[in-house]
């Protein structure tokens, strides 16, 4: 997927953590960080699906982050 696309997907991280993680460092979350955070997200497990694919195994582990 392109940045430019307007698929929306699912929601992997949660944002209210986030947001907590960021005020305990005395600053402020845009509206938009958890959806680009969460999209990050995406981006991540799938280079480690397509590594996992890679070395020819069903099963994704951190190794593969």
């Amino acid at each position: 997927m392109t940045k430019n696309a307007k698929k929306t997907r699912e929601i992997l991280v949660v944002g209210t953590k986030v947001k907590e993680v960021v005020k305990a460092n005395k600053m402020m979350a845009a509206g938009d960080l958890v959806p680009a955070l969460s999209e990050e997200v995406y981006a991540l497990i799938e280079k480690a699906i397509k590594r996992c694919q890679a070395n020819k195994r069903s099963i994704v582990s951190p190794k593969d982050l």
